[in-house]
C-alpha cells in the first residue's frame, strides 16, 4: 500500500469517526429531551402525619390572580379506575371556604389558600392535620390561563410508631434483644445505640413493605451492662424516635463487684490492723497501760 493510499484510508476513517460522534451527542440529546417529555415535573412534599403543610402552586407569569379560577384536585386509584377527589377551588373570590359546594369530604374544613399571596400569582393551599390517606399526586391547576398551566405535587404523609424493644434470649454472658418498627412511612433507618450514644453492629435488618408502609426489625446482641436505644430514622421527615431498655449482664458484674470487695475488705483490714497496734504501742509508752506476762503456773522446788 503507498504512502499515498494510506492517507486516504486514514483521512476516510476519521470522517466515519466523526460522524459517529456527532451521531452519539444527538443521540444523547434527544434521550434527554424524551425524558423530560415523558412526564410533567413533580414536586415531592413530605410530612410527618398530624401536621400541616402547604403544597406550592404559582402562575409562571407572576401575575395577579384574585380574579381568576384555579383547581386543585387529588389523582389517584381506587379499583382499577382513576379517582380525582376535589381539594381545594377558588375562583374570583368564590371558594369551597365560603359557601361553595363540591369540595370532597377528606378535605373539608382542613384546606385553605392564601389570600393576601394571590396579587403575586400564588395559589398555594395548606392542608391542616395530614392523615396518610392525603398521599398522593394533587394537581393545581389554572384552566383558563393561556396556555394552560398545571402543576404538580406529590404529598408523602410519614408515621412511625416508637420502636419496641424486647429479649428474645439471654445467658450469664449475653443478651439477645430485638427491636421492632411497625406500620412507618417512607422507609426508616433503624440503629443500635449505646448509652454514649454510639452506633453498635447488629444483624442485617428485616424489612417488610405493605401498601407503602414498612415494618422494620433488627436484631443484637449485647455483652456489657448499659442502656440500650433502637433508634428509627426519616431523613425526608426530619424525623427520629427511640426507644431505651437497660440490660444488665450479671456473671460480670458480679466478678467486678467481688474483685472490688475482696480487695476492700483485705485494704480495710490492713488499715484498722495498723492503726490498731499503734494505739497499743502508744499506751504502753505513756504508761497508761501495763502488760502482764502470765508464765502459767509456779513449780514447787525439790530442794527444799
Amino acid at each position: 500500500m503507498s504512502a499515498k493510499q494510506s492517507y486516504r484510508m486514514f483521512g476516510c476513517l476519521f470522517v466515519v469517526l466523526k460522524f459517529l460522534s456527532v451521531c452519539v451527542w444527538l443521540l444523547t440529546l434527544s434521550g434527554a429531551t424524551f425524558a423530560h417529555e415523558n412526564g410533567p415535573v413533580v414536586n415531592k412534599v413530605f410530612v410527618k402525619q398530624g401536621s400541616d403543610v402547604v403544597l406550592p402552586c404559582s402562575i409562571n407569569t407572576k401575575e395577579d390572580i384574585s380574579g381568576k379560577l384555579f383547581d386543585w384536585r387529588k389523582n389517584g386509584q381506587k379499583e382499577g379506575q382513576k379517582e380525582v377527589k376535589e381539594v381545594f377551588l377558588y375562583d374570583a373570590g368564590s371558594h369551597y371556604n365560603n359557601g361553595r359546594p363540591g369540595q370532597d369530604e377528606q378535605f373539608k374544613g382542613r384546606v385553605s389558600h392564601f389570600q393576601d399571596q394571590l396579587e403575586n400569582g400564588n395559589a398555594s393551599v395548606k392542608i391542616r392535620n395530614t392523615k396518610m390517606a392525603d398521599s398522593g399526586i394533587y394537581s393545581c391547576d389554572f384552566p383558563d390561563h393561556e396556555p394552560r398551566q398545571t402543576v404538580y405535587n406529590e404529598l408523602v404523609v410519614g408515621t412511625c410508631q416508637e420502636p419496641y424493644i424486647r429479649t428474645l434470649d439471654e445467658t450469664k454472658d449475653w443478651s439477645l434483644l430485638q427491636c421492632e418498627v411497625r406500620g412507618a412511612s417512607p422507609e426508616p433507618t433503624v440503629e443500635w445505640q449505646d448509652s454514649a450514644g454510639n452506633i453498635l453492629p447488629a444483624e442485617r435488618p428485616q424489612v417488610l413493605e405493605s401498601g407503602g408502609s414498612y415494618d422494620v426489625t433488627l436484631n443484637i446482641t449485647v455483652t456489657k451492662t448499659d442502656q440500650y436505644r433502637c433508634v428509627a430514622t426519616q431523613e425526608e421527615l426530619s424525623h427520629q424516635i427511640y426507644a431505651k431498655t437497660f440490660v444488665f449482664i450479671s456473671e460480670k458484674l458480679c466478678e467486678y463487684c467481688s474483685t472490688k470487695e475482696a480487695a476492700g475488705w483485705l485494704g480495710g483490714g490492713f488499715i484498722l490492723g495498723a492503726g490498731f497496734a499503734a494505739v497499743l504501742a502508744l499506751l504502753i509508752a505513756t504508761k497508761h497501760i501495763t502488760v502482764n506476762y502470765n508464765a502459767g503456773p509456779c513449780r514447787q522446788r525439790d530442794d527444799y
